[in-house]
Formats: C-alpha cells, sequence, structure tokens
C-alpha cells in the first residue's frame, strides 16, 4: 500500500517553502513518525514525518527545490522493507563514496552530468559528507595549469602565498524574507527613533530581593527583568493606543488589545515569537513564556502561529552588550522599544553625583501614525514605571 507525503498546509501568511533537506533517501526504510524532511520558510522551519512505517519508494522534490502548501513531496510503501544491496552494488556504492568524499544526491548527480562535472572533483558538505545540489551549483573547476616551456637552468624559489578563501552560499529562505522585510521597512514607513535612559536602581533591589523566593513559589521559574518591562509596556500602550496601533491602506487600525513580541536570536536569523494578551498575564507566565519561546528558538520548533501577529515589539540588545541603538520597526507594528546594556555610570541624583546602574531606552516608531509628543511620553511613561516597579504591580 503507498502512502503520499505531502508538505503541510502553510498559512495565509506563508506564501511558499524551500526544502532543505532530506533525512531518508530512496529505499531506506522508515518509522512512524520518524523525520523526513525539513521544509524552510520565511518565518520557521517546518519537519515533515512519517505517516507509517515501510520503505521510502519516491521522491518527487530535490533539496532546494520550491515547495507548496500540501505539495506531494514523497511517497512510502507500507510495511516494506529495505531490500539488502548486492554485493556488486555495495561495491560501487563503497567505491563512489570513497572516490567522492561522501554519497551524492539523485538531483545533484543529475545536474553534475549534464554540466559534465566528475563528482570525485566536489567536496560535499551535506549529512556525512553527502554531495548536494548547491554543491554541484557552487562549483568550480580549477584553472588548467599554463604550458611552458622550461629554461635550462631555473634557480629554486620558495613562495609563500596566502590564503584569501572564499565560500558562497546560497541565502536560506529565512534570511532572504528578514533583509526583505527590513528593506521594507526603511523604504515604507516614516521611521524615527526617540531616547531615554533609565534608573535600574529600585528594579535590581527588588529582583534581588525576592527572587529566591520568586523561583521556589513558581516552580522554578527565574525572576528576570523581560517580565518587568513587559509589564511596564502593557501600562504604557494602554495609556497611549497609538502606540499599540497600525495602519492599514488608509486605515488605522487601534487594537483593544496588547499581543507582545519578544525578539529572540536563532542560528537562523531573529525571530519574533508573540505573548497573546500580554495585559491579562502575571510576571511569573511572562517569564515563563519567554523560556519556552526561547527553548523552542533554540531548537527550531516555534510554531508559524506563534511567530504570527503581534501588535508591539521589545528587543533586547543589552543581553550581547549592546549600549545603545535604533531598532527597526516590525511590520504592520507602529513602534518597537529597544532595551540595552545595564552599566553603572555617574548621575546627578538630589545634587549630588553618584553611580548609579543605568540603561538606555531606545523606541523607534512610524512617525505617519504616532508623534513626536506621544512616542516621547510613552516612553517617559516606561521610565517612571521601571524606576518605581510598585506602579507596575499596582497599574497607577
Amino acid at each position: 500500500m503507498a502512502t503520499e507525503i505531502k508538505a503541510p498546509t502553510f498559512p495565509e501568511s506563508v506564501q511558499e517553502g524551500s526544502l532543505a533537506t532530506w533525512h531518508k533517501q530512496v529505499g531506506e526504510t522508515v518509522k512512524r513518525d520518524e523525520l523526513l524532511v525539513d521544509i524552510e520558510t520565511d518565518k520557521v522551519v517546518l519537519e515533515v514525518v512519517a505517516p507509517a512505517a515501510g520503505v521510502l519508494a519516491e521522491i518527487f522534490k530535490a533539496e532546494g527545490d520550491t515547495v507548496l502548501s500540501n505539495e506531494l513531496l514523497a511517497r512510502i510503501e507500507e510495511g516494506a522493507e529495505a531490500a539488502a544491496p548486492s554485493a556488486a552494488v555495495a561495491a560501487e556504492s563503497v567505491a563512489e563514496a570513497t572516490a567522492s568524499g561522501g554519497l551524492i544526491n539523485p538531483a545533484a548527480r543529475k545536474l553534475a552530468e549534464e554540466r559534465e562535472i566528475e563528482v570525485s572533483q566536489i567536496v560535499g558538505t551535506g549529512k556525512g559528507g553527502r554531495i548536494t545540489k548547491e554543491d554541484v551549483v557552487n562549483y568550480k573547476a580549477p584553472a588548467a595549469a599554463p604550458v611552458v616551456a622550461a629554461p635550462a637552468a631555473i634557480a629554486e624559489q620558495v613562495l609563500e602565498v596566502g590564503d584569501r578563501v572564499e565560500r558562497r552560499v546560497p541565502m536560506t529562505r529565512m534570511r532572504s524574507r528578514i533583509a526583505e522585510r527590513l528593506l521594507e521597512v526603511t523604504q515604507t514607513t516614516a521611521s524615527l527613533t526617540t531616547f531615554n535612559e533609565v534608573d535600574m536602581t529600585a528594579l535590581m533591589n527588588l529582583r534581588k530581593q525576592y527572587k529566591e523566593e520568586f523561583t521556589k513559589i513558581h516552580n522554578g521559574t527565574r525572576l528576570g527583568f523581560m517580565g518587568f518591562f513587559v509589564k511596564a509596556a502593557v501600562e504604557a500602550l494602554k495609556r497611549f493606543p497609538s502606540v499599540n496601533a497600525s495602519i492599514d491602506g488608509s486605515d488605522i487600525v487601534y487594537h483593544g488589545y496588547q499581543d507582545v513580541g519578544v525578539a529572540v536570536s536563532t542560528e537562523r536569523g531573529l525571530v519574533v515569537p508573540v505573548l497573546r494578551n500580554a495585559e491579562n498575564m502575571s510576571i511569573a507566565n511572562i517569564e515563563n513564556g519567554i523560556y519556552d519561546y526561547a527553548m523552542k528558538a533554540r531548537d527550531g520548533k516555534l510554531t508559524i502561529d506563534e511567530m504570527t501577529g503581534g501588535t508591539f515589539t521589545i528587543t533586547n540588545g543589552g543581553v550581547y552588550g549592546s549600549l545603545i541603538s535604533t531598532p527597526i520597526i516590525n511590520p504592520p507594528q507602529s513602534a518597537i522599544l529597544g532595551m540595552h546594556k545595564i552599566q553603572e555610570r555617574p548621575v546627578a541624583v538630589n545634587g549630588q553625583v553618584v553611580i548609579r546602574p543605568m540603561m538606555y531606552l531606545a523606541m523607534s516608531y512610524d512617525h505617519r501614525l504616532i508623534d513626536g509628543k506621544g512616542a516621547v511620553q510613552f516612553l517617559v511613561t516606561m521610565k517612571e514605571l521601571l524606576e518605581d516597579p510598585a506602579k507596575i504591580l499596582l497599574e497607577i
């Protein structure tokens, strides 16, 4: 019995994907729920697993091919077992692997034959040294050495040549989409950034005093700063609805809820999972949600739904040592808050110069929707709430 393997149903915000990696090849035995193939979209990497046990009979999409929603990818013969290769076939495979440094994908072999490239000359970058289609595309034949007549007598010379190695790889779909969106923002929004600074003394003392008790009561949840920043942002968004709004054509959409996106850096690029209805979340729930998203992002398990939407975004470059920056708006949102490194600096307090832990805040906003006065007042509100955390808890 044959079972078709199809691509997942993509949401409306995702038009297509790229087939990233086949984890099984034709003729190999697969188990039920075993990972078969990764599909990379502009938001996440989707994993397609086997719906039944059997043998992978056919593959219809090669690595690097464009994949549409519900498109046929492969076919599995249920209940079959992989046949043991004959001695001749096994010997041929071993010889091929030895000659090329690894195996070669069918699509890569076909392309190599079309371009008349000897596969033994290609270095495979795939899993286990496998030669992929990209390896064939990026292969450059070594230049033929010029034939020069040798003179009667040449003194031996040793030339020291410095290595200037370059490596060209195709941009991933996610990175390509990130580039497109960032460029689109700079071209379609009237982006402006306003700055302020926060004295973190009160917040750091509060965290130091209660972090152990907080962790015990909330089943190991760590008390960080992000929970306070999200709660402060929610309160400020309630007071300044235009910062929580978005532009849709010639209309302004005011959102009666606060879905706060938290930027998370991954090896594939920056992703922004969303805390839904953050106005109803406690600090413990916020910290738990951010931790869960961070772990999913690390493992590539974030879903498209978890990164779709959002009315406001917070990004924290301070964890990497950034002292100040101008964050880029995450469309279709109208504003983004940038947190930065906490650094001790001399400041004037009641006429006295004292050393305080200070953090710069930066808010980039779309000037088409948000006036400068509103943006500055929003950031001042954030400052006041964070410097007196009791106001956050009392919502005053």
